[in-house]
């Protein structure tokens, strides 16, 4: 499979890296020196994507118009989900979101919404997640993060909203925090504690490398081959 990478950050590299020793080929780069406009894209098969945010739509968009399936892991950019959904089925294109590519963290997922709704039964225990990455990660707090809140809310219904606990402020029955911390060298860790006075249960994902995210994003990239519509990680899962 020939792949386009959009985006040769250290991301980038790593599925590089994985992508070859899969017997892939990359086929094309594009960064700062070589903006999409400026790629030759013939015989390319997928493109996958890991920038910024402000990047990341104008790059889905110009696969669409291009006919060029293209898998999305840049995060923050989803307010434009709706016009890159329309986009899609206008161009009957191929698109594959997601937060995370890790197969650990889509079954942590799941663990996730299965803890939330045993949860929701005892409300003595109060809800608090952390998350912790390296500090070039832009987004807080992380787009794993959020799909965690959303499935604990969708599950649980003691909680209709989650806040970045950037100050110290009082906190609704009703909502809880997320806790965004950057330190060096953290590839992503995500843990979710429920805690009462007198006990806490906790669960958690440490992810070791970046591994592990690259070799799903490369998975999602050859699911994604000869497909059209839009998808996200929960579909290469299930099939």
């Amino acid at each position: 499979m020939k792949i386009a990478l959009i985006g040769y950050g250290k991301m980038g590299k790593a599925i590089e890296k994985l992508a070859l020793e899969k017997g892939h080929q990359i086929a094309a780069i594009v960064d700062s020196k070589n903006p999409i406009e400026s790629i030759n894209f013939d015989g390319v098969d997928v493109a996958i994507e890991f920038t910024r945010p402000e990047l990341a739509v104008k790059h889905m968009n110009f696969c669409l118009e291009i006919g060029l399936p293209i898998v999305v892991g840049t995060t923050a950019w989803q307010n434009d989900l709706t016009k890159i959904t329309e986009n899609v089925f206008q161009c009957n294109g191929a698109l594959l979101h997601a937060s995370n590519f890790s197969i650990g963290v889509n079954l942590f997922f799941e663990m996730n919404k299965k803890l939330a709704e045993i949860m929701e039964a005892h409300p003595s225990y109060k809800l608090e997640m952390t998350e912790i990455h390296h500090t070039q990660k832009l987004d807080k707090p992380s787009g794993t993060a959020v799909t965690l809140a959303e499935g604990i809310m969708e599950h649980n219904n003691n909680y209709k909203n989650w806040r970045l606990a950037e100050k110290n402020e009082p906190e609704n029955e009703n909502e809880f925090f997320i806790h965004a911390l950057r330190e060096e060298n953290v590839p992503g860790t995500h843990i979710i504690n429920y805690s009462s006075p007198i006990d806490s249960i906790q669960m958690q994902h440490i992810a070791h490398s970046r591994d592990g995210f690259a070799l799903g994003a490369i998975l999602a990239a050859e699911w994604i081959k000869n497909k059209k519509g839009i998808f996200t990680m929960k579909d290469v899962l299930q099939n």
